[in-house]
């Protein structure tokens, strides 16, 4: 596996798996394919274009795209899958979940298609902790059933199963990871750290949906890239991997730590109505990626304190997303009722 294919690689965690890979394998060459949604954007790549020239090519294209993607795949000569490609935010899944299945069932179903009719190395698929639905009590572990409570994460529990049904049905080589909430440079201000962070910044309010008390790992980005590439490397053929810190905190713990990083006073913090069918918390046993030799570097905290920490100092980056009509447009629908209440 020296020739990859990253779907969604302009994308948050894409961009940075990107940038991790082309830094540690001085042999690898990867070919990012990225629709250019909302939240995939070529600014999260401009200096991996000039840093790794020769080693690094971006092709606009959508996974929904048979031929496209085959394409790809044969110009290139690759030899791996590694997607990424996905719609992702829970709260834009109830606005509007069609699109959700498209891009994460058929999307995959497509990619899966593909790497069997061209005999790739490995097909890898990156998933969320959101597929075992709220954990209670415990943490979850890769053979739990899986019990998703949005249209996020019943798409994402839907290529899941695809994928391993390609492994059963086809001996497909696959692995998939199941990831904790990441946050780090390059993530799109909608979702809630760097929403919260880019808010305090600005002095607006923070929006906390209901008590505040659901709880969630955070991890940073990085953390979960490594994970990943263990995977690649050392994973069985056919398994799945969850990757987070093992540790989770309360959305109001979060945010406290956002505003005294940033020197920001409570009173910006303003609980609002709850997101319908709220997780009240994820939980995830990573004993398993551990057994690979793999640990996380950051705890929930310090992941937090560094996203916040790059927030403030780029704002040349999420200033232009937040001033732009989409982006408040999006605020306008899923805010502007509820901070007015």
């Amino acid at each position: 596996m020296q020739r990859l294919m990253v779907t969604g690689g302009a994308g948050f965690i894409g961009s940075n798996f990107v940038r991790y890979m082309l830094e540690k394998y001085p042999d690898y060459f990867i070919v990012v394919y990225d629709k250019l949604t909302y939240a995939g954007r070529l600014e999260n790549l401009q200096d991996v274009a000039t840093r790794f020239a020769g080693r690094y090519a971006f092709v606009q294209g959508d996974i929904c795209d048979s031929v496209k993607v085959e394409a790809t795949l044969k110009d290139y000569a690759l030899d791996t899958i590694v997607n990424f490609a996905a719609e992702t935010h829970v709260d834009r899944s109830l606005m509007e979940p069609g699109s959700f299945i498209q891009t994460d069932v058929f999307g995959t179903y497509v990619l899966l298609e593909a790497a069997k009719k061209l005999g790739l190395e490995r097909y890898h698929q990156i998933s969320t902790d959101e597929v075992y639905g709220q954990v209670l009590e415990n943490r979850s572990v890769e053979t739990d059933n899986l019990k998703p409570r949005s249209p996020y994460a019943a798409s994402k529990t839907g290529g899941d199963l695809m994928v391993l049904a390609y492994y059963e049905s086809w001996g497909l080589p696959v692995t998939i990871t199941r990831g904790s909430n990441n946050i780090g440079p390059y993530q799109y201000p909608e979702k809630v750290v760097p929403l919260f962070a880019t808010n305090a910044i600005d002095d607006q309010p923070l929006p906390v949906y209901g008590d505040g008390l659901q709880m969630r790992d955070y991890q940073y980005v990085l953390d979960h890239c490594e994970g990943i590439d263990v995977v690649l490397h050392k994973g069985k053929i056919g398994e799945v991997y969850n990757v987070g810190t093992g540790s989770e905190m309360t959305n109001l713990e979060m945010t406290k730590i956002v505003l005294a990083t940033l020197g920001k006073p409570a009173s910006l913090i303003k609980h609002v109505e709850d997101r319908a069918g709220h997780d009240r918390r994820y939980a995830l046993d990573v004993s398993k990626l551990r057994s690979l030799g793999w640990e996380p570097r950051h705890t929930c905290a310090e992941a937090i304190e560094k996203t916040v920490r790059w927030y403030a100092e780029n704002e040349w980056w999420w200033r232009p997303i937040k001033s732009g009509e989409l982006y408040q447009t999006y605020y306008a629908a899923q805010y502007g009722k509820r901070l007015a209440q």
